[in-house]
């Protein structure tokens, strides 16, 4: 029971919370707090097999994708989902550790820490440069009708 209120009540919530903090319309709270979980659930299943970095990549490429789809589906900008749906990734653990342990001088725990912050920093900018610029006709169900059939 622990395990399923930690990985999808938490970052549900957290995302859900993060969109009202952002002020996106409250039509957008249920759809946020998806796209975050979604994200998160990815990043789950792909930390099984690879390392924090790829994993925050994968669960990157996630939030991305649907936040895309959402945004054709509902009309709105991508920042509604995304920048919600990405708030479960980002590192804050690991750049809290680095300044702490920066004024702690431990400077080597400090560099570990700090490059692994910039690690998942970077796959989370790689996951959305990757996917963002896919055109916008690809996200809709007309295209692929006409393309199929």
């Amino acid at each position: 029971m622990n395990f399923i209120f930690l990985n999808v009540i938490c970052p549900f919530c957290g995302t859900f919370a993060f969109a009202v903090l952002f002020c996106v319309p409250k039509k957008y709270y249920l759809q946020c707090g998806l796209t975050g979980l979604a994200g998160w659930l990815v990043y789950l299943l792909a930390y099984q097999y690879t390392s924090v970095a790829m994993a925050t990549f994968f669960g990157t490429l996630g939030v991305v994708l649907l936040s895309r789809g959402l945004t054709v589906i509902m009309r709105c900008p991508i920042t509604m989902f995304l920048v919600p749906g990405i708030f479960p990734l980002i590192p804050g653990a690991g750049v809290y550790n680095t300044a702490f342990y920066l004024v702690t001088s431990q400077l080597d725990k400090a560099s570990a820490s700090g490059l692994n912050a910039i690690k998942v920093a970077f796959a989370i900018v790689a996951g959305i440069v990757f996917v963002v610029p896919i055109p916008r006709e690809l996200f809709r169900l007309e295209y692929w009708r006409r393309k199929i059939g």
